[in-house]
């Protein structure tokens, strides 16, 4: 198991006790404003990971909390046997682009991606609103599973293949991207998730392939958040957050950002929902 496994398996509430006793921002309301910046390796695809998490939703999704919960999808049930599934979707959703979300774009998504873990036999648009995923085997367990990142819902399930090209339904809109090296997007105006998330008005997402020049980056304030498997170069170390310690790093923080008070442990960058889930006090 590679370092940033281990550290993916943390408990988010133990993450959370570590932030408070640091004297940290886990308890700050979140804010809305400013730009959140985040320092990446170019190895790993962290940067394809959280930039998919700011343009992109699933139907589920899976709290800080560790709960599930409906993102495109408002409810869903199962037939008794649970190889039927049948999903209403939100109406008041549109991709980045102006266009209405419909269920054809989920069937077409899904069907495009699979579902890892489920044997997808087929996927239906039910009218505008509504979808019907049928299983070759029963899984009570379809609704977790959709939350994966690796689901995610696309306009007629055209997957771009290059992220300047990424239309979704996030939070987020991109403004310009270079593969492997920089995402730049903004806040999108009137979302529905507005007052839950997507706090700050821009993100940013920089590629710097040596964790020494991170640090530095971050230590000098050109970035708010890095991705670094040890403090070494982080001279004044009070002044800075780290999750899930500072002996087993994953990501430290600048003490100017907000953090929700569970972390999801899924994934080193919050389950790749970090930039819908930070903010800058």
């Amino acid at each position: 198991m590679t370092r940033i496994d281990r550290r993916a398996l943390f408990t988010s509430g133990a993450a959370a006790a570590l932030l408070a006793a640091a004297g940290g921002s886990v308890h700050a309301s979140p804010k809305a404003g400013g730009v959140l910046r985040l320092a990446v390796p170019r190895e790993g695809g962290m940067l394809e990971q959280a930039a998919r998490g700011a343009v992109y939703e699933t139907l589920t999704e899976i709290a800080p909390d560790g709960l599930l919960r409906g993102e495109l999808a408002t409810s869903w049930q199962s037939a008794p046997d649970a190889r039927a599934w049948t999903l209403d979707l939100r109406e008041d959703v549109t991709f980045h682009d102006g266009i209405q979300l419909t269920a054809e774009d989920a069937a077409a998504s899904l069907d495009a991606l699979g579902v890892t873990g489920a044997d997808l036999r087929a996927v239906t648009a039910l009218g505008g609103h509504q979808l019907l995923l049928e299983l070759a085997q029963p899984n009570p367990h379809l609704p977790y599973l959709l939350a994966s990142a690796d689901h995610y819902i696309a306009p007629g399930g055209e997957m771009p293949a290059a992220l300047d090209e990424a239309v979704g339904t996030g939070c987020y809109r991109v403004e310009r991207a270079q593969e492997d090296r920089h995402f730049r997007a903004s806040k999108v105006a009137g979302h529905y998730k507005g007052s839950t998330a997507g706090w700050a008005d821009t993100v940013e997402i920089i590629v710097i392939p040596d964790a020494l020049v991170r640090a530095e980056a971050l230590r000098d304030g050109y970035v708010d958040v890095a991705a670094l498997p040890e403090p070494r170069g982080l001279l004044k170390r009070g002044e800075f957050l780290y999750h899930p310690s500072s002996k087993d790093m994953a990501l430290a923080a600048r003490h100017d950002v907000g953090i929700p008070r569970k972390v999801g442990q899924r994934a080193p960058l919050d389950d790749g929902r970090i930039a819908e889930r930070w903010w800058r006090l």
